[in-house]
């Protein structure tokens, strides 16, 4: 779906979860600039919500369109965190040398 907001350029939604009564779907966003704040696209995704909703209810034809609920999915920066942690510890036993 396109909104013409620019903080969502950047944006991936990678997770939607849905209530049991599906009256609410919690969507998980990725930024692709895993270093990048996600506040802005929080605001900018829930300021979307209802037209998000008004597409979804005419793409997907269902009879209720439930309420639209975003979080950050921080893995991805995690992800490169950790990646970061393991190249030191093996720049680091390198740089030793043998023993």
């Amino acid at each position: 779906m396109e909104t013409k907001d620019p903080r969502l350029k950047m944006v991936s939604l990678n997770a939607i979860d849905l209530s049991r009564d599906l009256s609410v779907a919690r969507i998980h966003f990725i930024m692709l600039d895993p270093n990048g704040d996600p506040t802005p696209v929080q605001e900018g995704l829930e300021r979307a919500s209802g037209f998000l909703r008004r597409r979804l209810g005419r793409e997907v034809k269902i009879r209720h369109v439930p309420e639209l609920c975003f979080f950050h999915d921080n893995s991805a920066a995690e992800a490169q965190r950790i990646s970061g942690l393991i190249d030191g510890a093996l720049e680091s036993e390198q740089s030793d040398g043998p023993q």
